[in-house]
């Protein structure tokens, strides 16, 4: 059974021969390429910070540096290319089809409900009454 984060079998064999540390290549062998997809795969998914990596992937320092490295060495271009998706070419989204709460925007809410209505009843009585001045009966405390 596919781990919820996990590559799916079909996409890992359209990547594992593009990724370093496979036989055949220079330098060391990595025995744990499709884990440390997961893990990728885990935090993007997640959006939990690096730190927050579970133990099973690794040390989260580790799986940083390796996809701070494969980024530098162009390995995550590749990949995306491998797996890009030809139906995907029309989904389009722009700013014309998606858009935002005004309250997103700035705009004031308008009031609701029987705590609205209790409002305008106050605001409506301050306004009928007289004027109030703190100047009279604060005299006594200024010199």
């Amino acid at each position: 059974m596919l781990a919820r984060h996990a590559i799916s079998d079909a996409d890992w064999e359209r990547i594992k021969d593009l990724l370093p540390g496979r036989e055949g290549q220079t330098g060391w062998i990595a025995a744990d390429n499709r884990r440390f997809i997961d893990a990728v795969l885990w935090i993007a998914k997640t959006g939990a910070p690096w730190r927050d990596l579970p133990e099973r992937f690794g040390k989260s320092n580790t799986v940083w540096k390796r996809f701070d490295r494969w980024a530098r060495k162009g390995t995550w271009k590749l990949v995306f290319e491998a797996l890009q998706d030809g139906d995907l070419e029309w989904f389009v989204l722009d700013s014309t089809v998606i858009r935002a709460h005004p309250c997103a925007a700035g705009a004031k809410k308008k009031p609701m409900g029987a705590a609205a209505r209790m409002s305008r009843l106050w605001a409506a009585a301050e306004a009928d009454s007289a004027p109030k001045s703190m100047v009279e009966s604060a005299a006594w405390a200024c010199p």
